[in-house]
């Protein structure tokens, strides 16, 4: 199979398994118009999808690293729809809770193995791996809509409905694994290349990483009741300024991956934080229909470093790619949803917009962690993993890196 194939396939399965992190968001004025729920209650959902999710992928990581699993990819994509689709059919919060923990759990089971597998297929292209985290993007852009279409007709009860997209990406992924396993280069863990990890530069990424996800996840919570507020809409008003946050991610994911080909990654994470902190403070003071630009502009500043996130962690802790990957895209993208219901608990104590404002500060804490990173170099597969074909280099003879 062609890594561009195998990257198309891994990318569109990434997308159904991160539309059940967008729901939850979606979900939420659903959850406060038929529930009456307040935002504190709604920010403790957001905090239960990020919680259990925060714990389970450094150690998904760790088991990464020792041994390759990827049969997980169908398995936790399966288990992230259901716990979604049984959230609205309960009126108990706790038992919402429970399976809305149960998806997040469902979420970080996926992250660290897939992002191996995809650097594996990649063969070290930034382009290639920016469309395989484009496919998360879409996955977020597409939950305001599927979940408005299916709710608003017949409200939280018809949730079942959106367990579809989970069994279409675990079937999905299945072509990649059987490809990898014929030429044996699944079944070999993450630990498959020479080099010495930088754990100083990888803890600075982390927090840098841990801010970034402050702002999305705060975002990401709040921004379809606040957009009704900043633009006198209703509904619909919500729902477009969320799709606008997600959609926006896609474009900043495929950018990000072509810049990096051109200059290297710390230098274009820095401008694309530079970028974000004038396009929060916009989303946060302007009002009308230019909030729509800024919260687009905010998305795209967001997303372009986000897959250069996740390469610079495995560069920089090329021994332990597993964990790297569960770090940068699970522990500190879910720290995110531990800080929602403080932002929650403050607007209904003032306003949502008081409770946005300090998420500007975010970006600015990310810029400056990423002036004192240094770019890594690629580390190269050990003789180890060549001799029990672990390494990329029948990829590699396959399909060239598209620098």
């Amino acid at each position: 199979m062609s890594r561009n194939r195998s990257i198309t396939l891994l990318s569109v399965g990434h997308a159904c398994v991160d539309i059940y992190q967008g729901a939850v968001a979606s979900l939420v004025p659903f959850f406060i118009a038929e529930r009456a729920y307040s935002y504190a209650a709604v920010s403790g959902i957001v905090l239960a999808a990020s919680l259990l999710s925060s714990v389970a992928q450094p150690v998904f990581g760790l088991l990464t690293d020792r041994w390759a699993m990827p049969w997980i990819l169908p398995v936790s994509t399966v288990l992230g729809g259901v716990g979604i689709a049984l959230s609205g059919l309960s009126g108990s919060y706790p038992l919402t809770l429970v399976f809305v923990a149960v998806s997040g759990v469902g979420v970080a089971a996926y992250h660290p193995e897939s992002a191996r597998v995809a650097r594996l297929v990649s063969a070290g292209s930034h382009s290639a791996m920016g469309w395989f985290s484009v496919g998360g993007n879409i996955g977020f852009a597409a939950a305001p809509l599927m979940v408005t279409a299916v709710v608003s007709s017949g409200g939280l009860r018809l949730t079942p409905l959106l367990v579809l997209p989970a069994l279409a990406g675990s079937v999905l992924c299945l072509p990649v694994l059987h490809t990898l396993g014929k030429t044996g280069h699944g079944g070999a863990g993450g630990a498959t290349v020479t080099g010495a990890d930088d754990r100083a530069s990888f803890v600075k990424l982390s927090l840098a990483v841990v801010f970034r996800s402050i702002v999305f996840v705060g975002l990401s919570t709040f921004i379809s009741l606040y957009a009704q507020q900043r633009t006198g809409g209703g509904t619909a008003a919500g729902t477009a300024a969320l799709f606008v946050l997600y959609a926006g991610g896609a474009v900043g994911s495929v950018l990000g991956g072509s810049l990096a080909d051109r200059w290297d990654r710390v230098t274009v994470a820095r401008w694309s934080y530079l970028l974000t902190i004038v396009a929060v403070a916009g989303t946060v003071f302007v009002p009308g229909p230019a909030f729509y630009v800024f919260v687009a502009l905010t998305s795209a500043g967001l997303y372009i470093p986000f897959s250069l996130h996740v390469t610079l962690g495995q560069d920089y802790l090329p021994s332990r790619v597993g964990t790297a990957s569960g770090v940068t895209l699970g522990l500190t993208v879910s720290i995110g949803g531990l800080v929602s219901p403080l932002i929650g608990s403050i607007a209904d104590a003032t306003s949502l917009r008081t409770a946005l404002a300090p998420l500007i500060l975010m970006p600015v804490l990310s810029w400056l962690l990423f002036r004192a990173l240094p770019e890594p170099s690629t580390p190269k597969p050990s003789a180890a993993a060549r001799r029990t074909g672990g390494d990329t280099d029948s990829v590699l003879e396959a399909a060239p890196p598209g620098r």
